[in-house]
């Protein structure tokens, strides 16, 4: 199993950053690439732009959480989310996760017969 993930291209984990703009403000993220390639795949799903993505999600989470200490960990976990409900999505698998993704998609749990 390590194998798999050991030969993954070290371009996919080398962090970037980027400045992104949230009501005006320039603010620096450094992500992984992956991580910024699948925040752009879930803006071409949303038919928005990786930044107003990204303005969004921050709208979103300090209208939910009042604060978010770790913006940049909530963006990859955020990813995870999407492509965990990609692979349900793929297996048929009814997660919950049919509403859109942003501001709608709640946390749930797999079955335990998925999990198998």
């Amino acid at each position: 199993m390590c194998e798999f993930f050991v030969k993954a291209d070290p371009i996919l984990y080398e962090s970037r950053t980027r400045t992104v703009r949230i009501h005006g403000v320039l603010t620096s993220i450094r992500l992984e690439n992956l991580v910024w390639d699948t925040l752009s795949e879930m803006a071409c799903d949303e038919s928005c732009t990786t930044n107003a993505l990204i303005a969004q999600f921050h709208d979103e989470i300090l209208l939910h959480r009042g604060d978010v200490a770790n913006f940049s960990s909530f963006l990859r976990v955020t990813c995870l989310r999407y492509l965990r409900r990609k692979c349900d999505r793929a297996l048929g698998i009814d997660s919950g996760h049919a509403a859109p993704l942003v501001a709608k998609a709640p946390v749930v749990a797999l079955k335990a017969s998925a999990r198998h």
